[in-house]
């Protein structure tokens, strides 16, 4: 039985830890993605509550499968809109132990063209 922390943990702490540090008490863009879904949702910290969210489940892309680029790029703008509807336009970008590359680095770049700060 292997004993502390995976690889995989060990990143996503070394990250938290580093947008605390950096974050300047700006929300946080939190990505999640599995094998078939990929989930955003932009986290106040401050006062512990979601302020928006969008993911591959939402009603209105249910249909579709969320392990494209494409799919998170739609995640990313649909994400960006929540957003700035609930006045939120900065925000420090948390890749949660997850490369910076493929569908991660696909919503990170609708959510700039959407109009999110990072």
């Amino acid at each position: 039985m292997a004993k502390g922390l995976s690889l995989f943990q060990k990143r996503r702490q070394r990250v938290r830890t580093a947008l605390r540090a950096k974050g300047n008490l700006r929300p946080r863009l939190s990505v999640h993605r599995s094998g078939r879904h990929i989930y955003a949702q932009v986290i106040d910290d401050e006062q512990g509550h979601t302020v928006a969210s969008a993911s591959t489940l939402d009603k209105d892309v249910r249909g579709t499968t969320g392990a494209t680029s494409e799919s998170a790029a739609s995640v990313g703008k649909r994400l960006a809109e929540r957003a700035s509807a609930a006045g939120v336009t900065r925000v420090v970008f948390d890749r949660g132990g997850f490369l910076f590359h493929g569908r991660v680095k696909a919503l990170a770049d609708a959510a700039r063209e959407g109009g999110l700060e990072f």
